[in-house]
């Protein structure tokens, strides 16, 4: 066997052919790195064009200062202003929420205060919380009957939008009844089934919209799945916090985090700051091209990706909630709508449609009413029109206003 192993590795042709295919896989690796550097330039450039775009339409300065600066900003004149971080935050905090240092783990926000959220189409949303810490005039908690309810992730919230462009506005615009919207930053579906424990009981609500984001929700499901403050919500279904009754020890807490969330920014910002300055020697340019940095990353962010998703639990688990938050809605004599919010990557590259139809095939076993918007978006011909400049992001206005109009002719059918 030895003998042979050396006269195959021996014979000059294969020894030929082995070398041409190192060499070949070797220059393809680099021309990806360097297309991958390439991409990575044009940020500058997109940047530039936003600005461009944005004073075009608008007459006004793109703002680029980050969320701090814009939180400093706005306390001079506001000292209750507050930053809406995302429940992702609080997941990467876990290991406080797995001891008795707190009593509870929030589903929302600060209550009764301006809170800045982010910046995609130029300027900085801003929107006042209401007694919950939701986006909703405090007035929506005072009405007898709820048309909608909405639960999901930052899109619901309002990503980026102004209050009435969100889907939340959008639908009292066109319907001109109450709705209660619960979305909120890095909700999974785990975190929205809670909350509709949490919120929805007292409650006499017609239609709950439950929205799935093609983007992120299986991973982050993956992520609350590893938090027991959570999975108690489906393990035990007597479980509850009783957060309606506890804003005051939310608002706590999450004033103590907004702190740290604060040095945790601008530590990063200044690390950030750092790494880029570097970035710009030439030295650091070929050491990290010849390391192939760039390919690294994409192939570590893929298998993270297939990690956190290759899971054939997942899409038990997403069934087992769907079907808990049905049961509560019936329960509740309201109407469970599962609305698909297909993402930017969609429309920008080669994408297969495997999660859809998984969530699609859930939600009909479940006899789930699911609303298409990846459908709705389609028939535009340039979805990427309903996304912040044409760039990847939450919705714009359009984006949001198309959605919200959807659903709203559902009425119809």
């Amino acid at each position: 066997m030895k003998f042979l192993s050396f006269k195959f590795f021996s014979n000059k042709k294969v020894k030929n052919y082995l070398i041409i295919s190192f060499l070949s896989i070797i220059v393809s690796l680099y021309l990806f790195e360097g297309y991958l550097n390439l991409n990575k330039d044009n940020r500058k450039k997109i940047l530039k064009k936003k600005e461009y775009l944005y004073k075009k339409e608008t007459g006004k300065k793109y703002d680029t200062r980050n969320r701090i600066d814009i939180y400093y900003d706005k306390k001079k004149k506001n000292k209750n202003i507050q930053i809406a971080f995302s429940v992702t935050y609080l997941i990467k905090e876990s290991k406080n929420f797995n001891t008795d240092r707190y009593e509870l783990f929030p589903l929302s926000g600060i209550s009764n205060s301006e809170t800045i959220h982010c910046n995609e189409n130029g300027y900085y949303s801003v929107y006042e919380s209401d007694r919950f810490g939701f986006n909703n005039p405090n007035n929506e908690w005072e009405k007898k009957e709820i048309e909608y309810l909405l639960v999901g992730d930052s899109f619901i919230l309002g990503a980026c939008v102004n209050r009435p462009n969100d889907i939340a506005s959008i639908l009292r615009t066109q319907s001109n009844k109450a709705v209660l919207n619960l979305g909120y930053d890095g909700h999974g579906p785990l975190g929205q089934y809670a909350i509709l424990r949490e919120y929805l009981k007292e409650k006499k609500v017609k239609k709950i919209l439950w929205f799935f984001t093609e983007a992120n929700d299986l991973s982050d499901l993956h992520g609350e799945l590893k938090l027991p403050a959570l999975t108690k919500y489906i393990n035990d279904l007597e479980f509850n916090q009783n957060l309606k009754m506890k804003q005051n020890e939310i608002n706590k807490l999450l004033l103590n985090m907004k702190q740290q969330f604060i040095k945790d920014h601008t530590k990063f910002e200044k690390k950030y700051l750092n790494q880029k300055n570097k970035n710009k020697k030439i030295k650091n340019k070929i050491l990290k091209y010849i390391r192939l940095d760039q390919t690294k990353n994409v192939i570590f962010n893929i298998k993270k990706e297939e990690e956190n998703l290759d899971e054939k639990e997942i899409y038990n688990t997403l069934k087992k909630i769907l079907k808990l938050a049905d049961n509560l809605a019936t329960k509740n004599n309201s109407e469970l709508y599962l609305v698909y919010l297909p993402e930017y990557k969609r429309y920008k590259t080669l994408f297969t449609d495997s999660r859809y139809s998984k969530v699609k095939t859930i939600a009909n076993d479940l006899n789930i009413f699911f609303v298409d918007i990846n459908a709705v978006f389609n028939k535009n011909k340039n979805p990427m029109n309903f996304f912040p400049f044409g760039l990847v992001g939450h919705y714009n206005k359009q984006g949001y206003k198309k959605i919200g109009e959807t659903i709203y002719k559902l009425n119809d059918t």
